[in-house]
């Protein structure tokens, strides 16, 4: 029977970048079924309190970018900590993410481009003509994409992942949630691994 795993991102997250291509391996090998749930982020954040990257004490971001940096080097993973579009507007990629996957295509490549987008080659997911020709490299029609994404069933789509996260107890970014278990973080692989190999 299929391991199925929800799956809650949003590209503008550092860590789910740093994530990618190590949860693409995890899926492929264990031919898990995902459901790719992007979500406001920004909504699970004020429920629980916490503060955008801008809003937090000094301390702490100049910490947050010695991990991601620390994070990049053990990874392997080209990351500028301070790209120049950041925060970009998550809604754009969010909703080709969600039209993509009406499509039948796999999504993890066109997911994982718009984060790389961000974090390792200046572009701005935020823009339109950037997620389409992001969405042409990654073999999908991005114009016609794009017109599907625009939709109100794909909008009432993004809103019911958040719904459904903020139920789930998600309260940051990548979250896996399996067999009804969550597992937050991406240095929290090892032990989604262990349990989807169980």
């Amino acid at each position: 029977m299929a391991k199925t795993i929800d799956y809650y991102f949003t590209p503008p997250s550092p860590y789910t970048y740093l994530a990618g291509p190590r949860f693409k391996i995890l899926a492929e090998q264990n031919e898990l079924v995902v459901n790719w749930k992007p979500f406001d982020l920004f909504a699970a954040f004020a429920l629980t309190g916490q503060k955008k990257v801008k809003e937090r004490p000094p301390q702490i971001q100049a910490n947050r970018l010695n991990e991601l940096r620390r994070w990049g080097e053990v990874l392997k993973m080209k990351i500028n900590i301070q790209p120049k579009y950041f925060p970009p507007d998550p809604t754009p990629s969010h909703k080709m993410i969600v039209a993509a996957t009406k499509t039948g295509q796999d999504v993890t490549d066109l997911a994982n481009a718009y984060m790389s987008a961000c974090w390792a080659e200046e572009r701005d997911i935020g823009d339109t003509n950037t997620i389409v020709a992001i969405a042409n490299e990654q073999g999908f029609e991005g114009k016609t994409l794009l017109e599907a994404a625009e939709s109100n069933q794909i909008q009432q789509e993004l809103d019911q992942n958040t719904k459904d996260a903020i139920s789930s107890n998600v309260f940051g970014a990548p979250t896996w949630i399996y067999q009804g278990e969550l597992f937050w973080g991406q240095d929290r692989i090892d032990f989604l691994t262990r349990a989807i190999e169980k």
